[in-house]
């Protein structure tokens, strides 16, 4: 179930304590509504706790990669080598 469900079973949960005054024999639509409601409290909880797993992201090591051809880089610090130089 997505957060989606997980959200729909609160509002109907919370329609069915809070917003009707239905009578059914054999059956506490209080009772139901406040079930549904800590069910989707609880996937809303798993859903983003798994979220939040997700989205760790763990950069890639970058291989180091021995090129002689590279071994004699130059590098410039903009004082040495300028113009004329």
């Amino acid at each position: 179930m997505g957060l989606g469900g997980c959200i729909i079973l609160i509002a109907v949960g919370a329609i069915l304590t809070f917003a009707t005054d239905w009578d059914m024999q054999g059956v506490n639509l209080d009772l139901v509504g406040i079930i549904f409601m800590i069910v989707g409290l609880i996937g809303v909880a798993t859903f983003s706790s798994i979220a939040r797993r997700r989205r760790v992201v763990v950069p890639p090591a970058t291989p180091v990669v021995d090129d002689p051809a590279r071994a004699h880089h130059h590098t410039r610090d903009g004082y040495s080598g300028g113009y004329g130089a």
